[in-house]
């Protein structure tokens, strides 16, 4: 699980089965095993370099996002390590799962922000945004600041500081970009599909919690 707060940005590289994560320093520092959000994508360190790490990736991760075409151009990409469960929440859930491609359509600078507009590929994700929701943008937490139509397009104001500190500053008309949907509006979505197939009833393995049942698991 991540925050979608980036912490260093890497340059990736292709290598048969995986792919190399270069430049790391400072501050960054991973441990074989651990889970990094690369552009918002989680992956598992598999080993450990001099100034980096090599992850392996599936067929279905670089069929979904956009890791493939920045590997082979030796891009750069956002990196987050996994929370701890003692951290801040300083941005939202992210779960390193990216949803689908979204293509920059308008880039502009404003007076103390730039405004970053996005289009998903899949326009069936745009019932997940809506305007002040969260959405993960490369691996970065951002809020929508508003929407057309059905939320397939949306605009986001990013700070200067995540401009300057993350990949947008590298992003260009017509790029494509990982995004990931707010994760508590997808498990939302999940359960009352579940209760409309119902009928409007509770489904059988959610009844039972109620305030006492509650009481008596310590939550009172």
């Amino acid at each position: 699980m991540f925050t979608g707060l980036v912490q260093a940005v890497g340059r990736l590289r292709r290598q048969p089965g995986g792919v190399l994560v270069e430049g790391l320093g400072g501050p960054f520092s991973v441990a074989l095993g651990d889970s990094v959000a690369v552009d918002g994508v989680c992956l598992t360190v598999a080993e450990l370099r001099s100034d980096g790490f090599r992850a392996d990736v599936s067929e279905e991760t670089l069929s979904r996002s956009t890791l493939a075409a920045k590997a082979a151009a030796g891009a750069p990409v956002n990196l987050e390590p996994a929370l701890r469960l003692a951290d801040r929440l300083g941005g939202h859930l992210v779960s390193g799962h990216v949803d689908g491609l979204a293509h920059v359509i308008a880039i502009s600078q404003q007076q103390a922000s730039w405004r970053l507009e996005l289009q998903w590929q899949d326009r069936a994700f745009g019932r997940y945004i809506c305007n002040k929701a969260s959405v993960a943008v490369d691996g970065i937490s951002l809020t929508v600041a508003g929407s057309s139509g059905a939320g397939e397009r949306f605009w986001i104001a990013v700070i200067p500081l995540t401009w300057t500190s993350t990949t947008l500053r590298h992003r260009r008309v017509g790029d494509p970009v990982n995004l990931e949907a707010d994760l508590l509006a997808k498990y939302t979505e999940r359960l009352l599909a579940e209760t409309s197939a119902l009928g409007g009833q509770t489904p059988p393995r959610l009844t039972g919690i109620d305030g006492p049942w509650l009481a008596e698991q310590g939550w009172a």
